[in-house]
């Protein structure tokens, strides 16, 4: 079982090494400090403490193994793509205002939206020095996935243009801003392991649908989740006024009875801070025909992926991909 990430992978053997390669990950991430500042070390250290999942990190290291997983590099490619993703947390945290991350305090609430955004910087310029050892190419694909990642942040934060269907624009700034750089840990993985470059082009494409799959299962899950067995709070988007995949084709969706109307007007108008007309939001959701769609195009979207990882070799780390892709689809139920 690979740690936080709730999937057993086919071969124990794979399993261990994954397992082992992130502990490296881990202990090379704790040592990102800044040895000449005490707040900017306690604050880089801040969210790297409080742990996560390391996803795109375990995708580096299954992607390696259609190479030769023990070249150093992928060590290196893996703890530049954790250190990238953490500073686009310390970033989002600012824009949303958020209060906790991870269960613990934010760092824009533990201490300042300055100290957030410069650590954020930090741990950008952290995961570039390490890519400069890596190459003239490792920079460009890092700039390229930065450049999709901020384009999407500002499309969703601008939100739709005059016109534009919300819809696209939704999975427009889910591929810009969730997929880019889970597609790029595919392929940093491939590259820096040494596997044939049309590998890395498909593990890169496969992971950014995986990666898009999870994210709108999330959006499922936070409308349909039981808590005791999720361990999420249900609903969180809504109170927050985040329109994700299920409210979406709510709203697009024909009125048809007065139950229809009522949604709309829930989805669109109410204020979901209000604790009894979230409940009622929820409840109508669950039965409307939008969650269906919703967990469609999240079997879409992973079976692209299956696709792509079908295509691979024939090793053990196709089988584990392939494992997440089921994964992907369960969970979201």
């Amino acid at each position: 079982m690979i740690p936080a990430v709730p999937v057993d992978f086919p071969d124990s053997a794979l399993a261990a090494e994954v397992v082992d390669d992130l502990a490296r990950v881990e202990a090379w991430l704790s040592q990102t400090a800044h040895p000449d500042d005490g707040l900017l070390t306690e604050s880089s250290g801040h969210l790297i403490a409080a742990g996560g999942k390391r996803f795109r990190a375990m995708l580096v290291l299954l992607a390696a193994q259609f190479g030769h997983p023990s070249d150093p590099r992928v060590i290196q490619a893996a703890v530049a793509i954790e250190l990238t993703h953490l500073a686009t947390l310390f970033h989002d945290d600012v824009m949303d205002e958020a209060e906790v991350r991870r269960g613990h305090p934010s760092a824009n609430s533990r201490w300042s939206n300055s100290v957030a955004i410069l650590t954020g910087d930090f741990l950008f310029a952290q995961a570039s020095r390490i890519l400069a050892d890596l190459g003239p190419e490792a920079i460009r694909i890092q700039a390229e996935t930065f450049n999709r990642l901020v384009a999407g942040q500002m499309a969703e934060t601008i939100g739709p243009r005059p016109g534009q269907d919300p819809l696209d624009h939704y999975m427009y700034v889910i591929t810009e801003k969730t997929g880019s750089l889970i597609a790029t840990s595919g392929r940093f993985g491939a590259m820096f392991s040494g596997a044939p470059p049309q590998v890395a082009a498909r593990i890169a494409a496969a992971c950014e649908q995986l990666g898009v799959a999870w994210q709108l299962s999330d959006d499922v899950i936070d409308i349909t989740s039981d808590p005791e067995q999720s361990g999420k709070t249900p609903g969180t988007d809504l109170r927050q006024g985040v329109r994700t995949l299920p409210v979406l084709y709510a709203l697009r969706s024909d009125v048809h009875s007065p139950a229809d109307r009522r949604l709309q007007w829930l989805l669109g108008e109410a204020d979901l801070t209000d604790g009894a007309l979230l409940t009622e939001a929820l409840s109508a959701l669950r039965g409307h025909p939008a969650v269906a769609e919703s967990r469609a195009d999240v079997l879409s979207w992973a079976q692209g992926a299956r696709n792509e990882i079908m295509t691979l070799p024939d090793v053990p780390a196709r089988a584990a991909f392939l494992a997440l892709c089921d994964f992907v689809e369960k969970r979201t139920g």
